[in-house]
């Protein structure tokens, strides 16, 4: 399979697991879709999975790469931190946008940054503009 049809099907996979529950009319939330917590175990691995062939498509072979490229980590998010489904698609699309020299910086085994649009619950006077330990 080339990395192109690899890369339509990753791109299929995202949007189902997050665009199945389509909102309805009069939903409240954020582009009018309802305020649902995002749940990490359709999110990670949906990340994952994005920063595997990510990191495939960009010749990217650092650890964080490996591990990406593995199996499925079962995660959660930090304790008092409850991102919505709309944050998790923005992460996504803002991750699949990324060029390949962003995606290096997200994916570096030391000094890794995160995303702004990945960073859902950043530590109280952190900036929200990313830090080390790589993308949620």
């Amino acid at each position: 399979m080339n990395s192109v049809r690899a890369s339509e099907i990753l791109r299929l996979m995202v949007a189902l697991v997050f665009f199945v529950a389509a909102p309805t009319v009069g939903d409240i939330g954020s582009c009018s879709q309802p305020e649902d917590d995002l749940d990490p175990a359709k999110f990670f691995p949906a990340k994952q999975a994005l920063d595997c062939q990510r990191c495939l498509d960009c010749e990217i072979t650092t650890d964080a790469c490996n591990v990406a490229c593995g199996a499925v980590n079962a995660q959660d998010f930090p304790k008092g931190c409850v991102p919505l489904v709309h944050d998790g698609e923005v992460c996504l699309d803002a991750l699949d946008a990324a060029t390949c020299a962003d995606y290096a910086r997200f994916m570096a085994d030391q000094e890794a940054i995160i995303p702004t649009e990945c960073n859902f619950c950043p530590p109280l006077g952190a900036g929200g503009g990313g830090g080390a330990g790589g993308a949620p």
